[in-house]
């Protein structure tokens, strides 16, 4: 249970692949203008990741080292290719609007490092969960990001939910005569909301560390005395 809590926090927090490692940025910065089109495209790589390090750990000890990072990308090109068709057919208004970046998952830097970092050497349970941690940590940062950029950009949230679940419709949290800040759904705006939540992190992480030496000092303090 002490590993699967590690491998949990790892994936959401400590080595987050957005915010601790830096990963993805391309689909990442490109596709969150929304907070659909973010959490979709999310939703697409958790199943990736968590496929993907199954199969790798499954078969590890049937893939020579030397061929490993091509028999890696061939598995999860394979599964990359089963979300795009599946989505093709059953969500296609949304896997128009996600378009290249679907199929641009098989180059995810987040997939594959994970895959060879972890998969490659761990069993298939732990790997299995590792690469759905992963991705959960993934889709908390897109979403959260496309949800910013589209509450400043437009004033509401969940623009083209009926994409994918028809019916309903975007909420409008600002007034219809919102004017809309333009630059935070296009490119820069990404870099600047994703700066800001790098920086908070950062943030949270130093209180922590700060009150960990606070409670360090406390004690030795208590036991000289």
């Amino acid at each position: 249970m002490n590993a699967y809590r590690e491998i949990t926090h790892n994936g959401l927090w400590k080595q987050n692949a957005v915010l601790g490692q830096m990963l993805g940025l391309c689909s990442l910065l490109a596709i969150s203008n929304t907070a659909v089109n973010a959490i979709s495209l999310g939703l697409a790589t958790i199943l990736v990741m968590g496929m993907a390090s199954l199969i790798v750990s499954t078969l590890r000890g049937l893939i020579p080292y030397e061929i490993r990072i091509p028999v890696f990308i061939l598995i999860i090109a394979a599964l990359v290719t089963v979300v795009d068709m599946a989505m093709n057919a059953w969500l296609h208004e949304l896997y128009l609007v996600l378009g290249i970046f679907i199929p641009l998952i098989v180059v995810n830097c987040i997939v594959l490092a994970r895959v060879e970092a972890f998969a490659a050497k761990n069993p298939p349970g732990a790997a299995a969960f590792d690469g759905v941690m992963m991705g959960i940590g993934f889709v908390w940062v897109i979403g959260l990001l496309g949800a910013i950029r589209e509450f400043v950009g437009q004033g509401t949230l969940f623009a083209g939910i009926d994409m994918v679940i028809p019916g309903l419709s975007a909420i409008q949290v600002l007034p219809e005569d919102y004017p809309g800040f333009l630059i935070a759904i296009l490119p820069p705006g990404a870099f600047f909301v994703l700066g800001l939540m790098i920086a908070g992190r950062n943030w949270l992480d130093a209180r922590a560390n700060e009150r960990a030496r606070q409670r360090l000092l406390l004690a030795g303090q208590s036991s000289h005395a």
